[in-house]
């Protein structure tokens, strides 16, 4: 087998260093492409994958081909290897807001593609994945979310769906980095060095997470839990709603959606 990754950016490096982890894929399977020379060779080197500078090479006879390229040059990269790549094909792609209908604009109606929305915590195998496929052989799509599913939680779902998923997964590490950084930040002002605030905050999340996936519990009772009458979590939670948190979370959500809907025209 034949599996071709164009685009070895952040979020490319993440899946490939997930599947190559987990075992389900072969390094030398893999083939790796990128404008960057640079990062194609250092991506190269950390998983044993095969670099490529060419990119209609890279796809050459390959099984499949996982589009992990920026929006803004989905276009133009898929249409100058579209005439390389094989009729049978499964093509994966994780732009942000680049429709079904986009990729069989440039593919052909036939073509058999799966739109995949992860996020980072792929390469760690905590990442959530929303996937959905059109003219994919069952066994061919069963493959993929197996594959997906070596990096955390897979999602099948329609592609409505799909992008709201990603408006949550896709963009949420960003916003629970932020809140790591400023709960870090305000550990070191109580004196607290800056290595151990970062392992603090960053613990005190993925515990509250790994809880809350672990026994299907609300958050809403979770967080009750904490907060005995008249105690200092308490405070610090009314400091939070004063803040203004729970609306800032709700309006970034809602924000990313915007965008990928303009990013997909608007649909």
């Amino acid at each position: 087998m034949i599996f071709s990754v164009i685009g070895a950016g952040n979020m490319g490096r993440a899946l490939v260093g997930g599947f190559i982890k987990s075992g389900m894929l072969a390094p030398e399977d893999v083939r790796l492409c990128d404008i960057d020379k640079e990062k194609v060779v250092q991506l190269a080197k950390e998983t044993g994958c095969q670099p490529f500078v060419d990119a209609s090479e890279a796809v050459k006879d390959a099984d499949y081909v996982l589009l992990a390229v920026k929006p803004q040059v989905f276009d133009a990269s898929v249409s100058a290897l579209k005439a390389s790549l094989k009729s049978d094909v499964v093509v994966i792609s994780i732009a942000a807001g680049v429709t079904l209908a986009r990729i069989f604009g440039i593919l052909g109606e036939s073509a058999s593609v799966v739109r995949v929305m992860p996020n980072t915590p792929a390469l760690v195998g905590a990442s959530v994945c929303a996937v959905c496929a059109k003219n994919v052989e069952e066994e061919k799509k069963a493959f993929v979310e197996k594959l997906l599913g070596t990096c955390g939680l897979v999602v099948p779902c329609d592609e409505k769906t799909l992008d709201a998923i990603g408006c949550v997964s896709g963009t949420g590490p960003a916003y629970v980095m932020l809140f790591i950084e400023a709960m870090a930040d305000a550990a070191v002002k109580l004196g607290i060095p800056r290595k151990t605030a970062l392992d603090i905050a960053a613990m005190t999340v993925y515990g509250s997470g790994k809880l809350m996936v672990e026994t299907g519990t609300h958050p809403a009772i979770l967080k009750d839990q904490v907060c005995s009458p008249g105690g200092t979590t308490i405070e610090g939670v009314l400091a939070l709603e004063k803040g203004g948190l729970r609306a800032a979370v709700e309006d970034a959500v809602v924000a990313a959606d915007l965008k990928t809907k303009a990013l997909s025209g608007g649909k």
